[in-house]
């Protein structure tokens, strides 16, 4: 009579949602996918956040670059791993929207399958790995090669909002500083960085000012994507979950990276490199180490592994292994846009 009450307690407290059988990890995602999750608001968010993340987006649009803040709220997933980029993205999609989600280039990694599966289940949405057919892009550390539209919006998933924070730690006198305009601090860390290097040597999170007024961390971009927030044609969202904050740019908005006279930006170069599977040298590359193939011992076998080049961009990697000579802007009724650093299509570099 116990075990009755409590399974009837149990039921009770789904709220109408699906019951969802915990007998096993493969019985629990078999069911979401059969069954959906009913239970769940649209998009999971409730109408209010919504609304609440898409008033601070507004404001955020209204003055690039700087941080707006936001109620930024729990999601099934831990925070650092895209709950801001995820709370932007369910308060824009509808239902005639699709979505592509990658993570560090990648559509099919763990945290994008993840994030889409979401968005498909609580929002019915569809999702693509096409950058083209894509209305709403969450990314996590790239911008496609693809070139983007007045028709997409990238939000992209930031770790930490301030650039100063990279040369003081106090959100408060940071707060000052963007407030007075007051980014010496920043010129004097670039200058030790050539004294030391020779050159600025920034990975990513590389400072920007937006529309000549905010100083802006870009999230953890290669300096290689840099260039393709200038003049934008697409709308940008960054968005921070831990530290609930948002900020944007919004179209046609100059976005230039600090640098000196003698001390130009540069991105990063891959000098007589080429992705190994499409051929393609005017995309960003990463090192990949693949087993070529096993060399027997006596006793037992070595392997050997071989350092590659490939795109980070699979989706553009694919198309690129179809047509080697495909432009970036190649969906556009256009040729010849400038994109990022070099493009097969005459662009020039940044």
């Amino acid at each position: 009579m116990a075990k009755e009450t409590t399974s009837q307690h149990r039921d009770e407290s789904t709220g109408g949602g699906t019951p969802v059988p915990t007998d096993s990890v493969d019985a629990a995602l078999s069911a979401v996918e059969t069954d959906g999750l009913s239970g769940y608001n649209y998009a999971y968010l409730d109408e209010h956040t919504k609304r609440e993340v898409r008033r601070s987006m507004l404001k955020a649009v209204a003055i690039p670059g700087h941080q707006v803040p936001y109620a930024s709220r729990p999601m099934p997933l831990a925070r650092g791993w895209g709950t801001g980029g995820i709370q932007a993205s369910l308060s824009l999609l509808g239902p005639a929207d699709t979505l592509k989600v990658i993570d560090q280039g990648a559509d099919e990694s763990v945290n994008a399958a993840n994030i889409r599966r979401l968005a498909e289940n609580t929002a019915e949405v569809a999702t693509t790995t096409d950058t083209t057919k894509a209305d709403l892009i969450q990314s996590r550390h790239r911008i496609p090669e693809e070139v983007l539209t007045d028709d997409q919006r990238l939000v992209l998933q930031v770790p930490i909002t301030d650039a100063l924070r990279k040369v003081d730690p106090s959100d408060a006198a940071n707060r000052r500083r963007h407030a007075h305009k007051n980014y010496g601090k920043m010129w004097v860390h670039l200058y030790e960085n050539v004294v030391e290097y020779g050159e600025i040597n920034i990975a990513s999170r590389y400072p920007t000012m937006v529309a000549n007024r905010y100083l802006m961390d870009p999230s953890p971009i290669p300096r290689w994507d840099v260039p393709k927030l200038d003049d934008a044609n697409h709308l940008t969202i960054l968005a921070a979950g831990r530290e609930a904050r948002i900020y944007a740019v919004p179209p046609h908005t100059s976005v230039e990276p600090l640098a000196f006279e003698d001390r130009s930006f540069t991105v990063e170069r891959f000098p007589e490199q080429a992705c190994h599977a499409c051929g393609s040298t005017d995309t960003y590359l990463v090192e990949v180490s693949e087993e070529p193939g096993t060399t027997a011992g006596d006793d037992d076998t070595a392997a050997s592994f071989e350092t590659r080049y490939a795109c980070n961009d699979s989706s553009f990697c694919a198309k690129r292994r179809e047509n080697p000579n495909l432009p970036k802007d190649h969906h556009l009724d256009r040729s010849g846009v400038d994109w990022g650093p070099a493009t097969p299509d005459g662009g020039e570099n940044a």
